[in-house]
C-alpha cells in the first residue's frame, strides 16, 4: 500500500463499527483514533454512558461546525510519531457528514479519505442491543432509534464510499470484506513463490542448494517431516530435520512449518534451541500433526516399514495414517495447537503468507526427499507417506500454483537410495558402486563411501547410474524451470576445484548439456563440492 489513507468509520449501535476499526488498525498496524477519547479530553468530567457522550459530541459539533475530529487529528499526525508514520489512520467514529466533510478538506492534498459505513437491519440491530445492553444504555432500541444523533448516523449509509451490511457476517467477515474493499489485499496475483524439490530419491543435495539460496528470501517454508535430513555447511556440517535449510544463513527471514508437516516435538525443539530461533520468527501452522512416541515403535518393529522397505523410521508414515483414521476422534491425534510446548509459535500459515504476498516478500518453498518416493508416482510400495512433488509440497504449504515463480529441481550425477541390509529398499535402473564411481572421477574411493550414508540412518546408500528416463519422468511430475545438479565432482574429481563453468572438465560439460537438453530447462546451479564456495551460479534470476 503505497499511499497514505484515512478511514472514516460509521454506523448505528450495535453494527459492528468499533470492532472492525479496532480489528483494521490492529491487522495493518497502524493508527487508531477514537473519537470518544477525543471527547473526553475535551471534557473530562463527562460520565463514559451512552447518553451523556452524545451529548458531548453534540456540544463539540455546534461549538466548531463538525470541524473537531478533523483538528485532533491534524495535531495527532504533527505530535505523534505513531500518527504521523501510520500508512492507515482509523477513525472510529463519525456521525455527521460535516464531520466527514471537514477531513476530507484538511487532508485530502496528502491522505485519501475513504469512508466506510457498517450497518444492519433494524430487526438485527435490536437483537444485538438487548445482547450487549451497557449501563446507562436506553433502555429499549426503540428509544436508541429515535434519537437524533442516532438517526443522524443512520442517514450516512448513502453518503459513504463503502457500505457493509454485517446482518449475516461475523466480526472477521466484515474485517475481510473492508480490506478487500480498501485494497488491503493484493489485487494481483505476482509470482513470489520459489519451490525446491529433488528429482530423484532424496539426498540430492537441496540441503546446501537451499541454503546458498536462502540469503534472497523473506520467508523461508519446509514441508516434510524429520525422515529427510537436510545437510547444510556452517562452522561444521549441520543437518536440520525440521527447520528450513537456509535458517542460518538467513537469520533475517521468517520461518515456517506449514499445515502439512508432521513433527517430532523433542527434535524440533531441541533444533530451536541450537539454532536460536525465537517464537517470534517461527511458525508452525497449527494444523501439522505430531509424531507419536508409539509411532516411532511401531515403524521399527520386526514386521515394520523399516524391514519391509528400508524406511528410516522416524514415526511420519505411521502418525501420517493415523490422521487419515483419526478422523473417527478415537486415535489420540495431537496437532501443533494441541502441544503447550509450541504455543508461541503456533501462527496460521494463509495468514502469514498473505502477510508476505502483500508487502512483496519473496518466499523459498523447500521440498523435502525426491520425486520418485512420491507415494503417488514412486516405485510403489517403496515409497515414502507422501508426495514429494512441486505440487505436493504445495498443497502442504498452502501455496496456490499462481504464486509459483520458479521451480528448482535438484538432481545429482548418479541417485542414490538408503540401503537396506535385509534386501532391495526399492528400484534403481542400474546400481553401480562407489569403487567404480571413484575410478572414473580419479578419487579415492575410502573419504567417498564413509561420506555416503543416510543422514537420518547412517546405512550405507546404494548407488546406480545416472537415469535419463527418470530425469524425463521428473521433469513431466514437476515442471521446473531450472535444475541444479550437484555433487559434479564424481564425474571428475578436478571438477572440485572449478570455480566458473569453463572450468569443468569438457565431459562434464557435455553431460550438463546432455541434461538441458532432456530437462529442455537451464542447469543453472551446479554443485561441484560440499563447501561454500562450490555452487557455479548460471542463474539469469
Amino acid at each position: 500500500m503505497s499511499e497514505k489513507r484515512i478511514v472514516l468509520i460509521s454506523g448505528p449501535i450495535a453494527s459492528g463499527k468499533s470492532e472492525l476499526a479496532r480489528r483494521l488498525a490492529q491487522q495493518t498496524q497502524s493508527a487508531l483514533l477514537k473519537t470518544k477519547d477525543v471527547i473526553l479530553k475535551r471534557f473530562p468530567r463527562t460520565r463514559v454512558e451512552r447518553a451523556p457522550m452524545q451529548r458531548a459530541g453534540d456540544r463539540l459539533d455546534r461549538e466548531t461546525d463538525g470541524k473537531w475530529i478533523a483538528t485532533e487529528l491534524g495535531q495527532r499526525v504533527l505530535a505523534d510519531e505513531t500518527f504521523e508514520k501510520a500508512p492507515l489512520i482509523v477513525i472510529d467514529s463519525v456521525r455527521i457528514k460535516e464531520q466527514i466533510d471537514e477531513v476530507r478538506k484538511a487532508f485530502s492534498s496528502k491522505y485519501r479519505v475513504v469512508h466506510i459505513h457498517v450497518w444492519a437491519p433494524p430487526d438485527e440491530l435490536e437483537r444485538r442491543f438487548n445482547a450487549r445492553r451497557r449501563p446507562g444504555d436506553p433502555q429499549t432500541y426503540a428509544e436508541v432509534a429515535r434519537n437524533l444523533t442516532e438517526r443522524r448516523v443512520m442517514a450516512l449509509r448513502d453518503y459513504a464510499d463503502i457500505s457493509i451490511d454485517s446482518q449475516r457476517c461475523r466480526e472477521i467477515d466484515v474485517l475481510v470484506q473492508a480490506t478487500a474493499a480498501l485494497g488491503l489485499r493484493p489485487r494481483i496475483v505476482e509470482p513470489c513463490v520459489d519451490v525446491l524439490i529433488g528429482g530423484q530419491y532424496g539426498s540430492e543435495g537441496k540441503g546446501h542448494i537451499a541454503s546458498y539460496l536462502a540469503k534472497e528470501y523473506g520467508y523461508l517454508v519446509r514441508v516434510g517431516g524429520p525422515n529427510a535430513g537436510h545437510k547444510v555447511l556452517l562452522d561444521k556440517p549441520h543437518t536440520f530435520v525440521h527447520l528450513p535449510s537456509g535458517t542460518l544463513h538467513n537469520t533475517e527471514a521468517k520461518l515456517i512449518l506449514g499445515p502439512g508437516a508432521q513433527i517430532n516435538v523433542p527434535l524440533l525443539m531441541r533444533e530451536i534451541q541450537d539454532c536460536f530461533v525465537t517464537a517470534e520468527r517461527l511458525s508452525i501452522d497449527p494444523q501439522a500433526m505430531i509424531i507419536e512416541q508409539q509411532d516411532i515403535v511401531d515403524e521399527n518393529k520386526p514386521s515394520g516399514v523399516v524391514t519391509a522397505i528400508a524406511s528410516t523410521g522416524q514415526g511420519v508414515g505411521a502418525s501420517a495414517a493415523r490422521r487419515i483414521l483419526g478422523r473417527d476422534g478415537k486415535r489420540g491425534v495431537r496437532l501443533a495447537r494441541d502441544v503447550p510446548e509450541l504455543k508461541p509459535f503456533v501462527r496460521p500459515t494463509i495468514d502469514l503468507l498473505e502477510e508476505a504476498y502483500a508487502s512483496g516478500q519473496r518466499i523459498l518453498l523447500e521440498g523435502t526427499q525426491g520425486t520418485s518416493l512420491s507415494l503417488y508416482h514412486g516405485f510403489y510400495p517403496h515409497v515414502t507417506s507422501r508426495d514429494t512433488t512441486a505440487g505436493g509440497c504445495m498443497a502442504e504449504a498452502g501455496i496456490p500454483a499462481r504464486r509459483i515463480r520458479r521451480v528448482v529441481m535438484v538432481c545429482r550425477t548418479y541417485p542414490i537410495r538408503v540401503g537396506n541390509t535385509e534386501g532391495s529398499s526399492g528400484y534403481m535402473s542400474q546400481d553401480i558402486t562407489w569403487d567404480i564411481i571413484a575410478a572414473r572421477a580419479q578419487i579415492d574411493p575410502e573419504p567417498l563411501k564413509k561420506q555416503e550414508v543416510g543422514s537420518r540412518t547412517g546405512r550405507p546408500r546404494r548407488v546406480a547410474e545416472f537415469d535419463w528416463d527418470q530425469l524425463r519422468r521428473a521433469v513431466l511430475l514437476n515442471a521446473p524451470t531450472d535444475i541444479a545438479l550437484t555433487f559434479v565432482d564424481l564425474l571428475w574429481g578436478e571438477n572440485a576445484g572449478a570455480r566458473r563453468y569453463e572450468q569443468l572438465h569438457p565431459d562434464s560439460k557435455r553431460f550438463i548439456e546432455d541434461v538441458e537438453r532432456v530437462a529442455q530447462v537451464p542447469v543453472s546451479l551446479i554443485n561441484t563440492r560440499f563447501h561454500w564456495r562450490s555452487v557455479i551460479d548460471r542463474r539469469n534470476w
